[in-house]
């Protein structure tokens, strides 16, 4: 006989992954529409946009109108949690103003090395976008 608390850990649901092409093309409309507004929020370049989307400057630019909808890879949906996460615990470290302007600011952390948070990224890929997202989260007290 199982307990209620094994009972409700037994039929829960696995968290959300983006490995099933069904999941990721319902979700890539979504997902698009948030990066695209964190792009306008952080005011990235089409080359810093396109490199932390991990895709080509060419392939940004043909993503980039909000008409458009593509399927994203499982990669592409990852980078883009990671960084709405990363937005997310911004806003609630932070007034609106440095929130958006945090990501490009020099920083002297350990995770930053002077660079901006954005450049950092690009260079570290998904690692290191979830270990800002990490870092974000334990300095708001997340963790």
């Amino acid at each position: 006989m199982l307990l209620p608390a094994q009972t409700s850990a037994a039929t829960a649901s696995p968290p959300q992954g983006f490995s099933i092409e069904a999941d990721r093309k319902r979700l890539s409309a979504t997902a698009l529409k948030a990066f695209r507004r964190l792009v306008v929020h952080w005011d990235l370049t089409s080359q810093q946009a396109a490199a932390l989307l991990g895709v080509s400057l060419s392939t940004w630019e043909r993503l980039k109108p909000e008409s458009v909808t593509k399927t994203l890879s499982q990669d592409q949906m990852t980078r883009i949690s990671a960084l709405t996460g990363i937005y997310k615990a911004l806003h609630l470290l932070f007034v609106d103003a440095m929130a958006d302007r945090w990501p490009m600011l020099e920083n002297t952390g350990p995770l930053f090395d002077r660079r901006t948070p954005v450049a950092a990224m690009i260079e570290g890929g998904i690692p290191h976008m979830l270990e800002v997202r990490r870092y974000l989260d334990a300095v708001r007290g997340g963790l």
